[in-house]
Parts: structure tokens; C-alpha cells; sequence
């Protein structure tokens, strides 16, 4: 029997969730309805949020945040360059321009000093990814928002479990948005929530992710009167459907077992790769909770004596998969072309774009697997 490939971002699905979504088709009722309106309150319960209003994407999530925030033509939001697309295309779809501060070489997160360097007259938002799992400075970063009178939008694509001085993750700017993509820390197949502490924008949001409707089909037919809806202006198609939340009840319930196992899985790691010539995700700080999203690793040809895409090869060739998080947004063609931006205008994000590697961390993994993977990264650096 051949050995089986190790895939990477693997996500841990149980016979609870299996169940939950048979469950549903078997309602009748799979669009938005029951089980999306209790995935919100839970939620919003583990993140101790007011309000939340899921949809079908993170990238849903930053574009709504953004309408909502007031950011529009002629705005400015400035965001870090080590991210997912994304990030940088719900501000374009906004109709706003993205201005991108370099990180912090060390957290690889969105440096406070840089962003103030980027502040102009049109700038309207600041949008922090917490990379990894790891918080941005949201202290600095408050500070210049309250300054400017900026609105602050959370990235939380990779911060579920992520805390910042005692304040959950998503919780801390006016909106925070999470992602529940397959290879998150926990998933609905496909989805987003926007956390809001305003009854009034989470009302906004709910009816913009639904064309703009003034209720949703599941308020209408559960009325026992008929009820026509208004639409109260142009929205999208951003709703997240009962069959995604349906997967998602049953992974919050998880979130801190899956959490505990990725942190074992991070500490092995750790104590794995000390002697290797491979720079190691930085330590958290005190006050600070990792996410433990990404477990990246720099390999610097000068100092690993392999580049990075070798290295992707060695452990490709012993059946480990991988990632890439993230190139730098510099070096995409469209932004070039649009934008004018370059490489060399964001040396840290373009340096680590060029070396990191993200190996498999999901809690799915069996200590096997955690050990063939170990051995392929020293075999590879050896």
C-alpha cells in the first residue's frame, strides 16, 4: 500500500456535523433560516460580541464592513501587503483605493509606524489582518484610528481563538471578520460572520448581504401573516445558507479542542526545528493568545543552504504538503498595473513573501503524521 500524501490545511469534520447537515436537507429548509440565525448568537456568544451576521465568505464579510464603515469613492484604507487578495479586493470592490503599510519583520503583522507614514486627508479605515493568529499592536493601532477619526476593520481570517490583552480578536475595531473557509481553524465548508458591538450597522449588514431586502425568507414564512419585503437599498448576495451553518454549530463546540491540539502539534514543532537554520514563528507576547493558525518557517538560501521553492520540493517529493503565506500584494501583476505598486517599496512583506513556507498544522493530524513531517523538514535542511 502506497503512503498516503499528507494535505495541507486538512479540516477535522465529525459525525456531529455529518448528521447536523442530513439533519437539515431532511427539514426542508436549507437556505438562510434556523440554523444560520443559531450560528450567529454562538458565535457571537464564544467571541462575547452583541452582534453577528454571517455570510458566505470572508471576503463577503471585509466588503459589507467596508459599505457599512461609510467607505466609498475617493476613500483611502490602508492594510498590510502580507495577505490573502482578498484583503486588498474588498477595498477595490468598495470603490476605495488600498495603501499598504510594511509589517513588522518580527510578527510579520502591519507595522503602527508604518501606517502612520501612509496617512493622507483621504484616508478612511485601517484594516489590521492578524497574520497567523498572531494580534496586531491594536493599541497603537486604536490610537492612531482615534486620532484620525478612522474607522478600524479586524481581518479575522485567521484569528478565531486569537485574544489581544484580555479583548477577543474581531471584537476590538468597529468590525471584525472571520473566515470559515476548509482550512480555517474551524469551517462551514464556505462562510464568514461580521462581528459588530452596533444594533444598527449589524441591521445594515444583515439587509445589504440580502440585496438590501428589509427581511429575509425565514422572517417572512415563519410570519403567520403574509408579508411582503422592501428593498431599502442595492444590495448583494452575500447570505450564508442553513446547510453551511448546519457544519458550523457543531465546530465552535470544538474550537478549544481543536485549539489545545494545534498548540500541542506548534510546541513540537517548536522543539523539533530549535537547531535547524530555519527562522521559527516569533514567540507571543504576555496578555497575547495565538490563534495558532499558521505555522510558517523562513528558509533563507544563505542561511538554510536550500531556497524556498527546493524546500517546497523536498517535502513535496516526501509526500508533505504546504503553503504559501503570503507573497507580497507588490507582486502581483494587477496591482502593479493598477496601483504602481513594487516590491522593493515594502522590503519586509517582499523578504518574507519570498521565503516563508506554512507546514500542516490541523488538528486532524495523528502523531504520525506530525513525526513524517518533522522528518521530512530535517531531511530537507540536513
Amino acid at each position: 500500500m502506497s503512503p498516503k500524501r499528507i494535505i495541507f490545511g486538512t479540516p477535522s469534520i465529525g459525525d456531529e456535523e455529518i448528521e447536523e447537515v442530513i439533519d437539515t436537507l431532511r427539514s426542508g429548509w436549507i437556505g438562510t433560516g434556523p440554523r444560520v440565525a443559531r450560528f450567529e448568537r454562538e458565535f457571537a456568544a464564544y467571541k462575547r460580541s452583541p452582534y453577528a451576521v454571517a455570510v458566505n465568505s470572508c471576503t463577503a464579510a471585509l466588503h459589507l464592513s467596508l459599505v457599512a464603515a461609510g467607505v466609498g469613492e475617493g476613500d483611502e484604507v490602508i492594510t498590510t501587503p502580507l495577505t490573502f487578495c482578498a484583503t486588498v479586493n474588498a477595498i477595490i470592490h468598495a470603490g476605495a483605493r488600498p495603501v499598504l503599510a510594511d509589517v513588522d519583520p518580527r510578527t510579520m503583522n502591519i507595522n503602527p509606524e508604518q501606517i502612520e507614514r501612509k496617512l493622507t486627508p483621504r484616508t478612511k479605515a485601517l484594516l489590521p489582518v492578524h497574520f497567523a493568529g498572531l494580534p496586531c499592536e491594536m493599541d497603537a493601532i486604536g490610537g492612531i484610528a482615534t486620532q484620525h477619526n478612522l474607522k478600524v476593520i479586524e481581518d479575522c481570517a485567521h484569528a478565531i481563538e486569537t485574544e489581544y490583552r484580555g479583548q477577543p480578536a474581531g471584537c476590538i475595531g468597529d468590525f471584525g471578520c472571520f473566515s470559515f473557509y476548509p482550512n480555517k481553524n474551524m469551517t462551514t465548508g464556505e462562510g464568514g460572520i461580521i462581528l459588530t458591538r452596533s444594533e444598527a450597522d449589524a441591521e445594515r449588514l444583515r439587509s445589504l448581504a440580502l440585496h438590501g431586502m428589509s427581511k429575509d425568507a425565514w422572517k417572512r414564512f415563519i410570519d403567520p401573516r403574509f408579508r411582503h419585503y422592501l428593498v431599502t437599498e442595492v444590495g448583494y448576495k452575500y447570505n450564508m445558507t442553513d446547510l453551511n451553518a448546519a457544519i458550523g454549530l457543531h465546530q465552535i463546540r470544538r474550537l478549544d479542542d481543536f485549539w489545545r491540539r494545534r498548540t500541542e502539534i506548534w510546541n513540537t514543532y517548536d522543539r523539533a526545528f530549535d537547531d535547524l537554520p530555519l527562522v521559527l514563528p516569533t514567540r507571543e507576547a504576555e496578555g497575547v493568545k495565538h490563534a495558532r493558525h499558521l505555522y510558517t518557517v523562513l528558509v533563507d538560501r544563505d542561511r538554510a543552504g536550500i531556497d524556498r521553492e527546493d524546500f517546497i520540493e523536498s517535502l513535496n517529493r516526501r509526500l508533505v504538503g504546504t503553503g504559501v503565506h503570503y507573497l507580497c500584494l507588490a507582486e502581483h501583476p494587477v496591482y502593479q498595473s493598477l496601483f504602481g505598486w513594487r516590491a522593493s517599496d515594502f522590503p519586509h512583506a517582499s523578504r518574507i513573501g519570498r521565503q516563508t513556507v506554512s507546514l500542516p498544522i490541523s488538528p486532524s493530524l495523528s502523531d504520525s503524521e506530525v513525526s513524517t513531517i518533522i522528518s521530512a523538514v530535517r531531511e530537507s535542511v540536513a
